[in-house]
């Protein structure tokens, strides 16, 4: 009788847990869209968005209204030349960063990492998921978006790209086409002190 009690408990609790993960909120990384996270924002308690972009694309570029900014990577005044392309690197990589967000969030927080176009998002939220934190979701879209046109099958993407440069299509290899900005969702340049990088905030104040 009690094997015959245990066992309906543990399907009850496994149907839970089922209907848990498929709201979308169970352990671990999950991926979502722009819209996605600022409905999150808006209807989910305990939910904060977290833009690990640059200090300079932070503020320049600008950042979702109420975006926290911590740097998964931090540009420098190297420049590299690829492909006949130049560009300043921002490949070195905060080893603050775990204990930074550690220090401002709990590992129970829904977090939401946003990047330019996911890329270091999706690095970001991996390294937290690995660090404990249980409600992570990558903003697969990024703020600006990927260079359009863009498509997950690689064949497809290389394809359309040819194509729309052999052709001039207007917008080509330019961040307009998906994104949180593309969306039309809310996005400024204001540099609220709540929000800032905390160790930048609190070396200003000395």
């Amino acid at each position: 009788m009690k094997k015959r009690v245990w066992v309906s408990r543990l399907v009850v609790v496994l149907f839970f847990s089922f209907i848990w993960q498929g709201t979308g909120h169970a352990q671990g990384l999950k991926k979502i869209l722009s819209i996605e996270a600022f409905d999150m924002l808006n209807t989910v308690p305990d939910t904060y968005l977290i833009d690990v972009r640059t200090r300079a694309e932070y503020q320049f570029i600008g950042h979702p209204i109420g975006a926290y900014l911590f740097p998964y990577m931090f540009m420098t005044h190297d420049l590299q030349n690829k492909n006949g392309l130049y560009a300043y690197r921002y490949d070195t990589v905060n080893f603050e960063f775990i204990k930074e967000i550690s220090k401002a969030f709990q590992k129970a927080n829904n977090l939401i990492i946003i990047s330019r176009d996911g890329t270091r998002s999706a690095l970001a939220s991996k390294a937290l998921v690995d660090d404990g934190f249980k409600h992570v979701y990558d903003v697969t879209d990024g703020f600006e978006g990927a260079p359009f046109p863009c498509f997950e099958d690689s064949n497809k993407d290389k394809f359309y790209r040819q194509l729309a440069r052999r052709n001039k299509i207007y917008g080509f290899n330019l961040r307009r086409h998906y994104g949180w900005q593309w969306w039309g969702l809310p996005w400024h340049y204001d540099m609220d002190p709540k929000c800032i990088y905390p160790p930048d905030l609190a070396s200003s104040e000395k």
